[in-house]
């Protein structure tokens, strides 16, 4: 393994790459646990893709006492967050300039590097680290077919937060991650797109494929000062059909409701499961408030026609909370998290006795409502 460093007094020599040999390095027990705790667990999740990068973004980041870690995937001329944590985790689906980047260098050499000091190091985007927030941080190639594809990183807040010993446990956590993509995506690159994206059990983006959309249809209604609506959907009554009708009732419950959503969306629309019960839309070019109202009940309605699986019936049904920009903030963050709290709120007031959810819950949210879906009183409750 080669490892490139820069920082401090050391920048004068940041050119040349510094070598050492992984069986000069002696990783203590607990860490070597640790990394085969995580080939077990990702042995758990099969071929999701990207479960497997989530999940070690995750892991790496509490290995490595990092503040952030990220799995980027080289495409085209950027590089692509599809996997973070800590401090990295608001920049999902953020696109980067692969080149002026330590992370498209690093796919370009296929060898580990490290930052020290991003604000010294001419190797590094400094604004995207400002933006970011981390000071230093390493970066190991992920390979796939013999060829760099993408990079796993871990930053940290501080100057040189990261040594030899570091380097070793990222290339073998890197070396776990570009296993995954080896039996997930035989065929090339483009297959291995697809599986980093889409969510295996219901077809649909997962959750960096989501956010990465949103980042780019945010960015043009800013341009063209459109408005734009965001729903979070949360599945109801999921416990309870995994308590009675087992894990294979609660898969099958959850394909059936994103196949519904997928149903109701327009063509410009992007549908995509976020979470293990949590469906999030996109809905782009809206005219106001209302178009997202009827678009929420129309998913309502659909999602709870009756469904059965193996002779059984499921109750199916989805809280839903809506945001839509400019009105409910000015950013991503805002956005995304004025649909969930509407969306908890919604969750919350299902959980009441039906007196207090028709008293307290009624006119707080049938005003969201258009007249066409006032009439619906199960919809209506479930709409925020």
């Amino acid at each position: 393994m080669t490892l490139s460093m820069t920082g401090g007094r050391a920048r004068a020599r940041s050119q040349k790459p510094m070598s050492y040999s992984p069986s000069s390095m002696q990783l203590n027990t607990r860490t070597l646990v640790q990394i085969i705790r995580t080939q077990t667990e990702i042995a758990k999740l099969g071929l999701d893709l990207g479960g497997v990068m989530g999940f070690v973004a995750e892991r790496a980041h509490a290995m490595m006492r990092a503040n952030g870690a990220v799995i980027e995937l080289a495409e085209g001329d950027e590089m692509v967050y599809r996997a973070s944590s800590g401090v990295c985790a608001a920049q999902l689906g953020l696109r980067l300039k692969r080149k002026g980047s330590l992370s498209g260098l690093c796919v370009d050499m296929g060898s580990v590097l490290r930052c020290d000091d991003s604000e010294i190091d001419s190797r590094v985007d400094r604004e995207a680290c400002r933006r970011v927030g981390f000071r230093s941080m390493m970066v190991a190639p992920l390979k796939h077919a013999g060829i760099s594809v993408g990079v796993l990183k871990v930053t940290g807040a501080g100057v040189a937060a990261f040594n030899n010993a570091d380097a070793e446990i990222l290339e073998l956590m890197s070396e776990v991650v570009a296993a995954s993509m080896f039996h997930t995506a035989r065929y090339g690159t483009n297959d291995l797109y697809v599986q980093a994206t889409l969510d295996t059990l219901t077809d649909l983006p997962n959750k960096a494929l989501f956010y990465d959309r949103l980042r780019q249809v945010f960015a043009l209604a800013q341009r063209q000062a459109t408005k734009l609506g965001v729903l979070f959907l949360d599945v109801d009554n999921l416990n309870k059909i995994n308590e009675t009708g087992g894990y294979r009732a609660g898969d099958a419950a959850i394909k059936e409701v994103g196949a519904r959503i997928r149903k109701t969306a327009r063509r410009s629309d992007t549908v995509a499961r976020v979470g293990d019960d949590e469906f999030a839309v996109i809905l782009p070019g809206v005219g106001g408030l209302s178009d997202v109202e009827i678009q929420a009940g129309r998913i309502v309605e659909t999602v709870q026609a009756p469904y059965s699986c193996e002779e059984r019936e499921l109750d199916l049904g989805v809280s839903v909370g809506m945001a839509i920009y400019p009105e409910a903030g000015a950013d991503i963050t805002a956005l995304v998290a004025c649909a969930k709290k509407a969306m908890a709120d919604t969750k919350r007031a299902q959980a009441k006795p039906k007196e207090a959810n028709v008293q307290d819950a009624g006119p707080k949210i049938m005003p969201l409502l258009t007249p066409l879906l006032q009439p619906m009183a199960k919809p209506a409750a479930r709409v925020q």
